[in-house]
């Protein structure tokens, strides 16, 4: 009775606890933290939709056990989405699946296709439950490079020639958490046929469709001509219409692994709150405008925040899509590594960052910076970052970074 559980066991220590369990110590001193670190939408959920909630759950009727995979209007409404957005046709009957959230669906389907001992392949860095919903399904996880480029190609073709046992899934992330990655559909084809050829399923987490800034449109895997043969795609209410706490998201594609889903939700939930689903069509089938506002609101706070950096003399590059900045850190702190690096923005510049490591070994060296704060909290950030790299001229002693207390100046919220 004292080993630990087998699943649990596959479990490395959350690597984001120790800035966590800081940022908490800090906030119960009375010290303002400008939290950067989740990925948490900090604005209203748009009034129409809301309006709709309000209504619907007036009604005793919806107070009811729901529909495990989506009420028929809410999977017709995604249907509708995916026709507009990028002229896929989908069956809401076989091809569509509401989930409490992307994450949920994510590790449901991991479980539903996995077999103990299962090789699967994930981009590394990426977002944990990517590959640790595979872990705990007992797979084996294979990590491939995650930028889409030749070089992930390749690294796909050499893991099926050297896996043993052949991978049996890939997940795709784009645009990408953390690295803010962007494919094209160029290499979506590509992928698309080294699946088909090998026949490996694809996992396509598109969690971020509509925040991007640049010329890139990000499509769906769905548009290349057989995708649907191999390929699955999630999607998420939570970015795209500010309502990430209302635990919204889908599944489309293939048939088959939409009813491996289908069947798993069947006996581990009823579906979301009915009032959620009926305000979820209400976002989806009603005036997009919002949709506009959201991505404007990003690209604002995503050029205060470069623009700010570079002024403290940290060169981040510029995210062309999702709400984060993937940020090597500063050579003088490089040897820290992502989490004492991480702690040591907190304590001495009052900002909270995810440290690269949580999102797999190849995150190291890096930091996560949501665009989570309005602009006047980021300028404040990048103010704080500027004070805090300016007192330091030399190498931090890593013994040390635990004590240390500096006299900056940190200009706080006025």
């Amino acid at each position: 009775m004292t080993e630990e559980f087998h699943r649990i066991r596959r479990l490395p220590p959350y690597v984001f606890a120790e800035v966590n369990k800081a940022k908490a110590a800090a906030r119960s001193r009375g010290e303002d933290i400008i939290d950067l670190g989740m990925g948490n939408p900090d604005s209203p959920t748009p009034p129409h939709i809301v309006q709709k909630l309000v209504e619907t759950v007036s009604d005793p009727r919806s107070h009811r056990y729901s529909v495990s995979r989506g009420i028929p209007g809410l999977r017709k409404a995604l249907a509708g989405y995916y026709a507009r957005r990028w002229d896929v046709g989908l069956d809401p009957e076989t091809e569509i699946v509401a989930t409490l959230g992307s994450k949920e669906g994510l590790a449901n389907l991991s479980a539903a296709i996995t077999s103990p001992g299962d090789t699967i392949l994930v981009p590394n860095p990426s977002y944990p439950i990517h590959q640790f919903g595979f872990i705990i399904a007992g797979a084996s996880v294979r990590s491939v490079p995650a930028k889409p480029d030749d070089d992930m190609l390749r690294a796909l073709e050499r893991a099926v020639r050297h896996s043993v046992p052949k991978p049996t899934a890939l997940i795709v992330n784009f645009p990408s958490n953390p690295t803010a990655y962007l494919a094209d559909l160029d290499f979506y084809k590509e992928l698309v046929a080294f699946a088909r050829r090998e026949e490996i399923w694809i996992l396509s987490d598109l969690a971020y469709a509509e925040i991007y800034f640049g010329d890139l449109v990000p499509p769906s895997i769905l548009q290349v001509p057989g995708a649907k043969d191999v390929a699955v795609e999630f999607t998420s209410m939570s970015k795209t219409y500010s309502m990430a706490g209302w635990r919204m998201g889908f599944a489309a594609g293939n048939p088959r692994l939409i009813n491996a889903l289908t069947r798993i939700k069947s006996y581990l939930d009823y579906g979301a709150f009915t009032p959620i689903q009926v305000a979820s069509v209400a976002a989806l089938n009603g005036p997009q405008d919002c949709v506009d506002q959201v991505r404007a609101l990003y690209k604002e706070r995503r050029d205060v925040l470069i623009r700010g950096l570079a002024v403290a003399g940290w060169d981040v590059p510029s995210p062309g899509g999702s709400m984060f900045a993937w940020a090597a850190i500063p050579d003088k702190f490089a040897h820290l590594g992502s989490v004492e690096f991480s702690k040591l923005l907190l304590q001495e510049a009052g900002v909270a960052v995810a440290p690269g490591l949580g999102f797999g070994e190849h995150g190291e060296g890096f930091v996560r910076i949501g665009l989570v704060e309005n602009t006047q909290r980021l300028r404040q950030a990048t103010r704080n970052i500027k004070a805090f790299l300016t007192s330091h001229d030399g190498v931090i002693d890593p013994r040390g970074v635990g004590a240390m207390r500096h006299d900056v100046h940190l200009e706080k919220a006025g």
